[in-house]
Formats: C-alpha cells, sequence, structure tokens
C-alpha cells in the first residue's frame, strides 16, 4: 500500500501481540485499545486485521469513530454476527467498509469477466481448492484451527472462492449440503522424524495461539470438504476443498449455454470456449515472478493499486464489496451446517433475514 500510496501515514496500531511490526515501521506508535487509536489518530482508513472473532469488534468501533474501514475477510464468524454487522451497514452506510476478497482483483477473474457473457446462462459449475501440506499444517497448527476463532475452514479460507461463483452466476446459493471431516491430520499420519526447524510441516509460521504439532492439535476444523449448491438462476456448482494436495491447484470450470471457461489460479491460465469449438479467450499468467505468485497469484498487488486509486477519488468503485462478502460468508457457514447435521440446507430463511436490511440495493 506503501508503495503504491506514498503520501500513506501509518499513525498508530493496537496489538496485544506485536508481529511483522516490519511490514508498518517500528516507530509507528502503539496504543491500548482500539477505541483509543482511533479517537487520539483520526484515520482517514482503519485497517482490521485481527483474528476472524474480533472482527465484529473492531468494525463497530470504526463504524462508531466515523472511519472507513478496511477488513480482512471473512468478515465475520456467525449468522448472528452477520446480522448484527448488516444493521450496522444499514445505519452506517455499505460504503463505509472495504474488504480484503483478494480473488475479485484477479487478472483471471478481470479476464474472465470479459468474456463471461459470450457463455449464455450459467448451467453448471465445478471448483476445487486443494492446499499443499506446508499450507494445510499450518491450518491445523495456528488459531485457525479453532473454529471458535476462524469460523471453521470452509469460511476461513473458501470463502474467497464461494463470493467469486456468486459473481459467475449472479445469484446465491438456495440449497446446499456438505460432506467432509478430518482424515489426514491425525496422529497415525504424522511424519516419522519431523522437526520445526526443517520440516514442511512448519513452513508457515504462526504467531498467536499456535501449537506446534498439526497431527496432534485440539483442530476441531476439516481437512477436507465436498459441497453441492444450487442457485437462484438454476445453477448448480460441486466444490472441493482439500488440505493435503502435494501438487496443489485452485481450478474452476464454468459450463454456459452456449460454452465454457476453464482456469486455474495456481496453475497460472484462462481458458474460454465457445461450443463450436473457437477459443475466444486463452491466457497464460505464469510470467509472475515468485513473490506475486505467492500474493493471490497477483492479485494482492492488483487489489492494492485498485484501492488506492478508489481512495484518492480516481475510481468510483471496487470489484466486491461488504454486501458480496457478508453474502459469501452465509454460504460458507450454511454448507458447515449442512456437513455437521448430514442434512440439506434451505437458505430462504437466511436471505429473508439478510435482505430485510435492503443492503443490496444501496452499495
Amino acid at each position: 500500500m506503501k508503495e503504491k500510496m506514498p503520501e500513506i501515514e501509518f499513525v498508530g496500531y493496537h496489538d496485544p501481540q506485536p508481529a511483522f511490526l516490519s511490514k508498518i515501521g517500528e516507530d509507528v506508535p502503539p496504543f491500548d485499545s482500539v477505541e483509543e487509536m482511533l479517537r487520539e489518530t483520526k484515520p482517514d482508513l482503519f485497517f482490521v486485521g485481527s483474528p476472524n472473532n474480533f472482527h465484529l469488534e473492531h468494525i463497530k468501533a470504526g463504524l462508531a469513530a466515523g472511519v472507513r474501514v478496511f477488513t480482512e475477510k471473512p468478515v465475520v464468524i456467525s449468522e448472528q454476527e452477520t446480522l448484527e454487522l448488516a444493521a450496522l451497514l444499514k445505519e452506517h452506510g455499505p460504503d463505509r467498509v472495504m474488504v480484503g476478497l483478494v480473488l475479485r482483483y484477479s487478472k483471471h477473474m478481470s479476464d474472465l469477466r470479459a468474456v463471461l457473457g459470450k457463455l449464455g446462462p450459467v448451467v453448471s459449475l465445478e471448483a476445487n481448492e486443494h492446499i499443499g501440506p506446508y499450507h494445510g499444517a499450518f491450518f491445523m497448527r495456528d488459531w485457525r484451527r479453532l473454529s471458535k476463532l476462524s469460523g471453521g475452514f470452509m469460511l476461513e479460507k473458501c470463502c474467497h472462492d464461494l463470493d467469486i461463483y456468486n459473481m459467475m452466476t449472479g445469484s446465491r446459493p438456495v440449497k446446499v449440503a456438505s460432506f467432509g471431516g478430518k482424515k489426514s491430520y491425525l496422529p497415525e499420519y504424522a511424519p516419522a522424524s519431523e522437526t520445526k526447524e526443517d520440516g514442511i510441516m512448519h513452513t508457515k509460521e504462526s504467531v498467536w495461539n499456535g501449537v506446534d504439532d498439526a497431527f496432534r492439535s485440539d483442530s476441531d476444523i476439516i481437512d477436507h470438504q465436498t459441497a453441492i449448491l444450487q442457485y437462484e438462476t438454476g445453477a448448480s456448482m460441486a466444490f472441493h476443498t482439500n488440505l493435503n494436495v502435494p501438487d496443489e491447484h485452485r481450478r474452476f470450470c464454468v459450463m454456459g449455454a452456449r460454452g465454457m471457461i476453464e482456469g486455474d489460479f495456481v496453475r497460472g491460465y484462462l481458458k474460454a470456449t465457445l461450443r463450436d469449438g473457437s477459443i475466444i479467450a486463452d491466457h497464460d499468467y505464469n510470467d509472475l515472478d515468485e513473490a506475486k505468485k505467492a500474493a493471490h497469484y497477483g492479485a494482492d498487488d492488483l487489489m492494492v493499486a485498485d484501492v488506492a486509486a478508489f481512495l484518492r477519488g480516481e475510481a468510483i468503485e471496487l470489484p466486491v464489496g461488504i454486501v458480496d462478502a457478508l453474502e459469501a460468508g452465509l454460504v460458507a457457514i450454511a454448507l458447515d451446517r449442512a456437513r455437521v447435521s448430514g442434512e440439506m440446507v434451505d437458505m430462504s430463511e437466511t436471505w429473508a433475514a439478510f435482505d430485510a436490511f435492503g443492503l443490496r440495493g444501496s452499495t
């Protein structure tokens, strides 16, 4: 952000257990509470990067202080919190909160949006998010391993994906079902010799409320989940996630009445084919350097550029908004409810309660 907007000044932070301060500068003043920081600094932008279970509390503080908020995803961790925030957004306006659903900013999605209309109505989709053991083990060791802090894996990690499939269909799921559990990160599958220093299971560092052993932790999140969703438009999707995939990928295939689009964020391509076999888009994104690939396939850089333009008044809107994020979150929450109950979940009542706040028409 500092590179894109050199005029930015970091005026304060609140963190009871500071980490990675070098990213904003060791000389940035600390504060004992979010409220004190907002009161004393009166910032133009308040960034909420706390663990998920604190998001609502911190967003509330930002809205009460009258500042613009940028929150990490997922925005909140339950349906109750979603409705509570929806009421606040109705009062303060949804344009007061931006959200880091970074996949919407990716080249994959901007190129997909350019040709999506040529497919006719979207009929069906299949998609996945398959994560390498180095990353899956991180989830099993980090605070994200506990649903009470993260909201669960589907919400914490796959809300990006659920959001872009809402975008592709131009609608929301009405019925969902889901199956999954934990079958890989169990004691019997722990590496025979693993050390914190050289093992792939400790590649990613946990800096708060973490544990050392991914295979014997108290995690209650899943390590694999398969979901089926039916959308308001009649489109259907099959979605699969797994946290123990050595050759990871994040693929999507969108089938329309007149053609299809297939792509993969990890493997770096997007191809659109009409039903007569003609190819109308064929993109290779593998020319990115490794640092940008690691930063959400180059999308972090694109998001920051768009946010900078928006804050300067050079752009009138962003590719994704807080209402999109809350809707994707509600889908993830419903999928976990279906997984736990073993029953299909009808989301009609959920959407009726959410739509009662009238946020969709005001963004």
